[in-house]
């Protein structure tokens, strides 16, 4: 049950005039259980109701006597504090764990509606490094986290595959490059060629142009352009496709920029239509000066396309294809206007549905407070990084449990695991300067602490299993203050989750998780589980609290992708 909306329910009888909606909202958890399970701060209340918040709390707290539910009520400076009935508290929450086991949390809010969510969108040629870490695990979070909620979630990788930079790369090749050094090492390579034309272009600048006309060419079909085009992509999505299996991320869809190229003369024209487009200079442009924005340009002086043309067809696109509830961008902070932009013109264009089109940011990574380039090479590769933090997960497993099994999947898990949930451990627009140490400690909050908790509990329910006293538990004797914690933690889950989904923001589950590994470790001190001298009543209900912990804990960390080892 919803123990909030029980509340307000049940003192929206008592107070004239507010809403149990209201009520709902304002009830919160007090962060020290001596001031109740659930609390009412009254001062929003006084002004309606024309009494001090104290006088309001003292209203509230007769006529509790009988309740099943509740323990006892209070009112303290302005606060009506509710102490629910502990027997009952922890029957109904680690009953419902145990009965759903991994749907616990989970709710039909969407009813299958769709959302399509735009992330990671590499660049074609470019290095998969730090700086596409980011949207590539927020929107991966995201796209689990709509999906638990019922809604169908379409994951989009818009890949960086059309553009200008493919005219400077082609010209690159042509000067530079090899083929067989292209086959061996890849994006590696082309990324060596790309970096050297930039280098050369400094002091011949005409460069610049050859590559404008290249792609032009390619725009307009040119056999060989598109040849070595084709090939640049194939051999990127390769070294791309190892990075997603590593981390766990899907796509439904991986259609790029160059996906939308025989769509955009439609959507320019239906922009001249709608007496949108102006000519400035050669270039087309959508003004936007009455709504405080640069232009958005929709086609350059030479007649090559750019970023807002593609992403205005490619809104349209998925507003036939999907019939979103909304659509979801996941790019850096430093992209905003773009997408502010992009909303005005579809809005313009009489599309009511651009309010339904939503931009998530992040926060920029900088490499030791210097902007990551990949034209200047100061990029550090995602490879790399999740390689170590494996290798480093493999030494510390040699040095403090040799002998388990698997170790080559564990080490994988929790080091992967350790650099995902770094990520996400912080509020997304949180700009990060990368450090080596940071990333690969994994003392403290981090994923591996998380993933500990639950191996710790997967090692006692392993040892019960061989207990034959087992049997079905009595829930209601879970009443000290640290299996109470724990129960608490578990219910705050399913709120957790809505939150999480209603802010864009998958840190609210990792900062959580972190909530729930700590109170299961407080139990685990403070309760004794299978010693010989518990009784078998208390056992059995502590064996299922271990239980219902391992079910969310798991839950939990796969929704913002981490896997949970049953031994570390």
């Amino acid at each position: 049950m919803n123990y909030k909306e029980w509340l307000a329910g049940q003192t929206a009888t008592r107070l004239e005039g507010v809403s149990e909606e209201a009520l709902a909202e304002w009830i919160e958890y007090p962060p020290n259980p001596q001031m109740g399970d659930l609390s009412l701060p009254c001062f929003k209340l006084s002004k309606q109701l024309r009494k001090a918040p104290q006088q309001i709390a003292e209203s509230l707290v007769q006529g509790w006597e009988g309740n099943p539910l509740v323990e006892r009520v209070e009112a303290v400076s302005g606060y009506f504090n509710v102490f629910l009935n502990k027997s009952a508290y922890a029957t109904e929450v680690v009953g419902e764990v145990l009965a759903q086991g991994e749907r616990f949390g989970s709710q039909n809010i969407g009813q299958g509606r769709s959302i399509p969510i735009d992330y990671s969108s590499p660049n074609i040629a470019k290095t998969f490094h730090i700086g596409h870490l980011r949207s590539t695990v927020i929107g991966g979070a995201l796209y689990r986290i709509f999906n638990f909620l019922g809604y169908k979630s379409v994951g989009i990788n818009h890949l960086g595959d059309w553009g200008t930079q493919f005219g400077k790369l082609i010209v690159a090749y042509k000067l530079w490059g090899d083929k067989d050094a292209v086959e061996a090492d890849g994006i590696a390579e082309l990324q060596r060629i790309y970096v050297k034309f930039h280098d050369e272009a400094d002091v011949r600048p005409e460069l610049e142009d050859e590559a404008r006309a290249w792609f032009v060419k390619l725009e307009q079909g040119d056999e060989e352009a598109t040849k070595l085009w084709r090939w640049f992509v194939e051999i990127s999505l390769k070294e791309f496709h190892k990075m997603y299996d590593l981390l766990g991320v899907k796509f439904d869809s991986y259609a790029g920029e160059s996906f939308y190229n025989d769509q955009m003369a439609a959507v320019l024209e239906e922009l001249k239509a709608k007496s949108l487009l102006e000519e400035d200079g050669g270039a087309l442009l959508v003004k936007l000066e009455d709504y405080n924005m640069p232009p958005a340009l929709m086609v350059k002086k030479d007649g090559g396309t750019l970023y807002h043309t593609r992403d205005v067809t490619a809104a349209i696109y998925r507003k036939k294809t999907y019939d979103f509830e909304k659509a979801v961008y996941v790019t850096d902070a430093g992209q905003s206007l773009h997408f502010q932009q992009l909303f005005k013109v579809i809005e313009l264009m009489g599309y009511d549905w651009a309010k339904q089109m939503v931009h998530v940011p992040f926060g920029k990574v900088s490499l030791e407070g210097a902007k990551l380039s990949t034209r200047k090479g100061n990029v550090i590769n995602l490879e790399e990084l999740l390689t170590k933090a494996i290798e480093k997960t493999r030494e510390i497993i040699e040095e403090k449990n040799p002998e388990l099994e698997n170790k080559e999947e564990v080490a994988r898990q929790v080091g992967v695991g350790a650099i995902i949930f770094n990520d996400l451990s912080n509020n997304r627009v949180k700009d990060i300067v990368f450090s080596w140490d940071e990333a690969l400690n994994f003392e403290g909050e981090t994923g591996p602490y998380v993933q500990y908790a639950h191996a710790r509990a997967c090692s006692i329910l392993r040892r019960a299993e061989a207990d034959a006293s087992v049997s079905t538990p009595d829930l209601g004797l879970l009443t000290d203050p640290s299996e109470q914690g724990l129960v608490r933690e578990l219910y705050i889950f399913r709120e957790r989750v809505v939150q999480a989904m209603d802010k864009l923001e998958p840190s609210i589950i990792s900062r959580y998780l972190i909530d729930l590994a700590q109170a299961f470790n407080r139990f685990y001190r403070e309760c004794p589980i299978l010693k010989s001298d518990v009784p078998a009543d208390v056992k059995n209900a502590r064996l299922a609290l271990v239980k219902a912990a391992t079910i969310v804990l798991t839950s939990g960390l796969a929704l913002i992708g981490l896997e949970a080892p049953e031994k570390m």
